[in-house]
């Protein structure tokens, strides 16, 4: 409790310092125009030379009690009570939002805003999550007990202070829209998963996101069939619809209870003891290309069972026996322990997948 109470501190003084920001800028800006409108008026309407009128305003500003450069007529001192209660009411505000800056920790928390900045700026091959709702939320638990590092765009407070307390990096704004994907740094990510609760911002995400990197694989949420049709014309690789992936597991945990508890507990959680995980073979640096999987011995040499073979143009070949032979462009499916699968990974090259068991 103590540790999300913490969290949901820093989320309350991230907002607070935003707004303390906006609110010194715009009484620095409004400084500027007052300053900027007398020298104007001195320079224009009372003939002034530059460096007189800009004079003039300081000292009318700062109330010093310095006596008038030159003698000023009724319109002139007019002018310059009137100066004088602006520019006062300016600084006073002005001092007023520093004082409450230092007393908040403005300063400090502009330092730690800074730091979050260097941590997203750093992230290279990491997942994009956008919306943070009740799909988003399981989606961001996964990804955080599989240590894959990742960042949540969404625009609700509720959401985002949710995500803070939970530890998870986040940016504030419309996943839609290309300044905030360009913020979580999709050009350097692997995936973006579009969570959001309507169908047509997943769709705007997916085409921006597809536009500011071709490579990313694109993950899309969708409610109806309708949805994931234009989703996939849209660009997405992969649609999942809540409702039909649930009335299926549904049915197969009425059906095979024994076998959904299985696959439930090597595709997700962080107590599993086995995983399922897919290898690309690199053409550059796997060592293994032409061989069959016999000779490969990839079962012998690490542990892990190989449990289908995704072939370069999607075909699945489902438990394939010895004599299937290892292509470039083809992806391994494999089972077994975090540490099997990661000794299978260096004898398969290192090759890229698409992304490390943890353990």
């Amino acid at each position: 409790m103590k540790k999300n109470t913490t969290k949901y501190a820093k989320y309350a003084a991230e907002q607070e310092y935003l707004r303390l920001q906006r609110e010194l800028r715009g009484g620095l800006t409004a400084l500027g125009g007052v300053f900027f409108g007398g020298t104007l008026w001195f320079w224009l309407v009372e003939h002034w030379s530059l460096v007189d009128s800009a004079y003039m305003t300081i000292i009318t500003l700062s109330t010093v009690g310095f006596t008038e450069i030159q003698t000023l007529d009724s319109r002139g001192r007019i002018f310059t009570m009137i100066l004088i209660l602006t520019g006062i009411v300016t600084i006073g505000y002005l001092v007023n939002r520093f004082t409450e800056a230092l007393l908040q920790g403005y300063f400090q928390e502009g330092i730690r805003l800074k730091e979050k900045k260097n941590v997203i700026d750093k992230l290279s091959k990491h997942y994009i999550l956008c919306g943070f709702g009740r799909t988003g939320f399981h989606v961001a638990r996964e990804l955080y007990v599989e240590k894959t590092p990742f960042i949540i765009i969404d625009m609700g407070d509720d959401e985002l202070e949710k995500a803070q307390q939970l530890g998870y990096l986040v940016v504030q704004g419309d996943a839609t829209l290309d300044e905030y994907l360009i913020e979580a740094k999709i050009e350097s990510a692997a995936c973006i998963i579009a969570a959001l609760s309507s169908d047509a911002d997943n769709v705007y995400t997916v085409i921006s996101a597809k536009a500011l990197n071709p490579n990313i694989r694109a993950i899309a949420r969708a409610s109806n069939e309708e949805a994931i049709n234009k989703l996939e014309r849209a660009g997405a690789d992969a649609v999942v619809s809540p409702y039909v992936t649930g009335g299926k597991r549904l049915a197969a945990a009425a059906l095979r209870p024994q076998i959904m508890d299985f696959v439930d507990g090597i595709l997700s959680g962080g107590d599993r003891s086995f995983y399922l995980e897919e290898f690309l073979l690199d053409e550059e640096q796997c060592p293994c290309l032409g061989q069959t999987l016999k000779e490969a011995r990839l079962r012998n040499r690490s542990g892990a069972l190989v449990v289908a073979i995704r072939t370069a143009q999607g075909q699945l070949i489902a438990g394939p026996n010895g004599e299937n032979i290892l292509i470039a462009g083809d992806s391994l499916i494999c089972m077994g322990t975090a540490e099997q699968l990661r000794t299978l990974n260096s004898i398969l090259g290192p090759i890229n997948s698409p992304r490390k068991p943890q353990s």
